[in-house]
């Protein structure tokens, strides 16, 4: 096993329109990124009457994830967001959050870096519920502040994730919520969706918040330096 805990990593993470993520993956090979994964997903945006009659309040999405070293994270996140305009209403978001151990793969001269305290302004919350709830988590969200999310189509297997038809064992599936809020109301929008979901009973999903090193796409645009 490969623990690379001796150097910083990120998971760097874009959400784009269905169709872009091949060109990120690819593009972003270019920067010196080894590999990608391109999930689906679907984003959401605050409803209106107009958005609601013409059934645009949901809109496909790919998810796109990559694993880099936190001393190129920057240029390629910036080489990225001069491609493909990010900032551009529609074009997509992208940020990072730090990882804190990756088992299984190798990087090419890695680059240790010095232990630093930084202030994020962002959090990402992710939350991993039950297929068909995601409306209930993104409600919760909203009523607590934050501007939507992005979900993605996934399947659990734990303890309390299987249930029988005709003596059969059923996984259901899952659905994972991407939220990403200013720090200041992270806490009252995880407040929210763990009371309105009922988090804390057995079975029904998981929460779990993590800090943003950059961001591209967003209305308050930062960075950690």
């Amino acid at each position: 096993m490969n623990f690379t805990n001796y150097f910083s990593l990120e998971l760097i993470c874009i959400v784009v329109n269905n169709g872009i993520g091949r060109k990120i993956a690819k593009f972003s090979k270019t920067l010196g990124v080894s590999g990608s994964t391109v999930c689906l997903g679907k984003g959401t945006v605050k409803p209106s009457k107009l958005l609601e009659f013409f059934d645009l309040v949901q809109t496909e999405k790919e998810v796109i994830l990559i694993i880099n070293d936190s001393f190129s994270t920057k240029s390629v996140l910036e080489g990225l967001n001069e491609k493909f305009k990010f900032a551009k209403p529609n074009h997509g978001i992208a940020f990072s959050i730090p990882v804190k151990q990756l088992i299984g793969s190798n990087f090419v001269e890695p680059k240790v870096l010095d232990e630093e305290v930084k202030q994020t302004m962002y959090n990402a919350i992710f939350t991993i519920i039950n297929k068909g709830k995601s409306d209930q988590v993104i409600d919760a969200a909203r009523s607590a502040g934050a501007n939507g999310g992005t979900i993605i189509n996934a399947r659990g297997s734990g303890n309390h994730e299987t249930e029988k038809l005709f003596n059969l064992e059923i996984t259901p599936e899952k659905e994972i919520i991407l939220i990403l809020c200013k720090n200041e109301i992270t806490n009252k929008v995880v407040n929210s969706i763990r009371e309105k979901l009922n988090i804390d009973e057995p079975g029904n999903g998981i929460v779990f918040v993590q800090d943003v090193n950059y961001t591209y796409g967003l209305v308050d645009q930062t960075k950690k330096e």
